[in-house]
């Protein structure tokens, strides 16, 4: 064969997607980018230590590069163009937000989001079977069942609550189909809801000054990355003003939140761990469907509930997938 050739075949074989040779006397280190809006958190480990297990190891055949930006919209965006600059072998997005950055940042490096809400109404991909493109994951999808549900386990553990308050991002492009299912089911229960809409951080300490004034009596929070980023803030103020609150993952009442019902954060990411790791053996994105909820968990904060005065009944004490004491 002659030279050019020979060069040109090297050329040919090296397109595509980056495929991490295992096994082998001179085996590659793999490169992962971890891009996230908000400040590590435990399920971030529960992602490494599922790579782990799949024979990935941090400091022998892996490197990861972290980028967390401290709920900095702007520098989330410069983080996913930094770790496109370091051609990073996969970037590991964690929430909407980071997958909306690394999209914007590449069109070629794989991509998987963990966790992220409703990714084809986002446009993150094409469908949940057959995502197309360079992103895929886990979703994080709080269906109108399951939001559904969270009314009707804020409403069991208290049952005198009539007026339930919404609390909600309304910039997040999937929560408004979440407080829509809030909505149908309120009068299956016989509680009336009032929405109160923060986009901006220094705004919650208003929104719960105004479930104050009209009164209140239990308060539903919509969970998104943003909420996530601000739940200690959330959960101190609903103690402050005394209203018992729900939301949707276990990182609210770890925070001194009341409870929380939805799916398993730890869950997504190993599951999301997998993804990666199918991707660095040379699987498309575009191939491999996004992986929705199989698990969720009912978490109750039991010193919360006694600050609030509030006795939590025995029945959903039981249900419960974890009691924080």
């Amino acid at each position: 064969m002659r030279r050019r050739e020979f060069v040109a075949l090297l050329g040919c074989a090296a397109v595509g997607w980056p495929v991490i040779a295992r096994g082998q006397a001179t085996e590659r280190v793999a490169r992962l980018g971890y891009l996230a809006l908000r400040p590590p958190l435990p399920a971030d480990d529960v992602f490494v230590q599922a790579l782990q297990k799949l024979g990935w190891i941090e400091g022998q055949n892996l490197t990861i590069e972290r980028r967390f930006a401290a709920g900095d919209f702007n520098r989330l965006r410069e983080f996913a163009v930094e770790l496109v600059r370091l051609k990073v072998n996969v970037i590991v997005a964690s929430a909407s937000s980071a997958a909306q950055a690394a999209k914007d940042a590449t069109r070629s490096i794989p991509i998987c989001f963990l966790n992220t809400g409703d990714p084809v109404g986002q446009g993150f991909i094409a469908s949940l079977a057959h995502p197309g493109g360079n992103l895929t994951g886990t979703a994080f999808d709080a269906t109108p069942d399951v939001t559904g549900k969270q009314l009707e386990l804020l409403i069991e553990a208290t049952p005198k609550a009539s007026r339930v308050a919404v609390l909600w991002n309304p910039s997040s492009p999937f929560l408004r189909s979440y407080l829509d299912a809030a909505q149908a089911t309120a009068p299956k229960l016989r509680v009336s809801l009032q929405s109160y809409e923060v986009q901006e951080a220094d705004k919650y300490d208003d929104a719960f000054e105004a479930m104050r004034r009209d009164h209140m009596d239990a308060v539903l929070v919509l969970s998104d990355s943003f909420a996530t980023l601000y739940r200690v803030r959330i959960a101190t103020l609903a103690a402050k003003y005394q209203l018992p609150a729900l939301y949707g993952h276990s990182q609210y009442p770890q925070a001194g939140g009341l409870m929380s019902y939805g799916p398993a954060f730890s869950d997504a990411y190993r599951r999301g761990a997998d993804y990666v790791d199918k991707i660095l053996k040379g699987a498309k994105p575009s191939d491999l469907p996004v992986q929705q909820p199989t698990k969720f968990e009912l978490v109750i904060n039991l010193k919360t509930a006694k600050a609030l005065g509030l006795d939590v009944p025995v029945q959903l004490r039981q249900l419960a997938d974890e009691v924080i004491e």
